[in-house]
């Protein structure tokens, strides 16, 4: 494997006094379908409790105006699509063209798998020059991975057990070392940045190895991957690098968590939970700066 082990995430810098909006980065989400409205919710306002200036959420327009109205601290833009709700032809240049004004991209949750969501994450993936993090069905789009995926920009992958197989076309491991061995390979292989969820979440750009231990089986719950995809956008766009940004969220997000079962138990926990136990979580690392 001959991977470095990495032992702690990074942490993010003291924000500057005399910062801004644009200083701390903007996420463009693009995310959700009919019936899912709340993955780009979900993923749009862990972006922005992950510390980003601006975020902007892009979903199908049937969704807009729900999107919109789950949380008014994002913006929203409605991409145009057929009638039967699939995306329609154009969709991913109305994607680019937002991605302009973004640092990073979080593609992929709640996306559904029709023909058009799939081509719509392979046109984005190969036209889009900007960090992009692909989440859920934004995998399932380019399964099994191939070289022709592989990316200049910085590029996030956070499969599941399941979503690592069909990333791979094989078996997902089942030992830890295994994980960790194969989490290493992928990244090394295709030049990514590989966060593989589960119980002592891995995380490794091919040279480097993290192994997260903050977390619980409370959060083993729907929209928990979709708050870990715009924690992990929203730091990328403050500057931590891909492998940083994906060590350090994952980290956050665990111990997010971890407070919130400590609080609510881990029977009742859900997705919305770790969110409003995201600023607990950072405020632990602040208190070393």
């Amino acid at each position: 494997m001959h991977a470095e082990l990495v032992i702690d995430p990074p942490r993010l810098p003291r924000r500057a006094a005399g910062g801004h909006k644009g200083t701390f980065g903007k996420v463009l989400v693009v995310a959700s379908s009919r019936g899912m409205s709340g993955a780009a919710a979900l993923a749009g306002r862990a972006a922005l409790r992950g510390g980003a200036g601006l975020v902007q959420v892009a979903c199908p327009a049937d969704v807009q105006p729900v999107v919109a109205g789950a949380f008014p601290a994002y913006t929203t833009f409605g991409i145009r699509q057929h009638a039967d709700g699939s995306f329609g032809e154009g969709a991913a240049d109305e994607v680019l063209n937002l991605a302009h004004a973004a640092d990073v991209v979080a593609l992929g949750p709640g996306f559904g798998r029709t023909p058009s969501a799939q081509a719509l994450v392979r046109e984005v993936l190969a036209r889009c020059d900007k960090p992009v993090v692909l989440d859920a069905d934004g995998l399932f789009a380019v399964s099994p991975f191939a070289d022709e995926f592989r990316r200049d920009a910085p590029t996030v992958l956070t499969p599941h057990a399941g979503e690592f197989a069909r990333l791979t076309g094989a078996p997902a491991p089942q030992s830890d070392a295994g994980r960790a061995e194969e989490t290493v390979a992928f990244a090394r292989r295709f030049g990514c940045v590989l966060l593989l969820k589960g119980a002592g979440t891995v995380v490794s750009d091919g040279a480097r190895l993290y192994v997260n231990r903050t977390g619980n089986a409370g959060m083993a719950t729907g929209g928990s991957g979709d708050v870990l995809c715009g924690l992990v956008a929203a730091l990328v766009g403050q500057g931590l690098s891909a492998f940083g940004a994906a060590a350090l969220g994952a980290w956050v997000h665990g111990r997010a968590g971890d407070r919130a079962a400590s609080s609510l138990g881990q029977t009742a926990l859900t997705a919305p939970d770790l969110i409003e136990y995201l600023p607990p979580a950072f405020r632990e690392l602040e208190q070393h700066w």
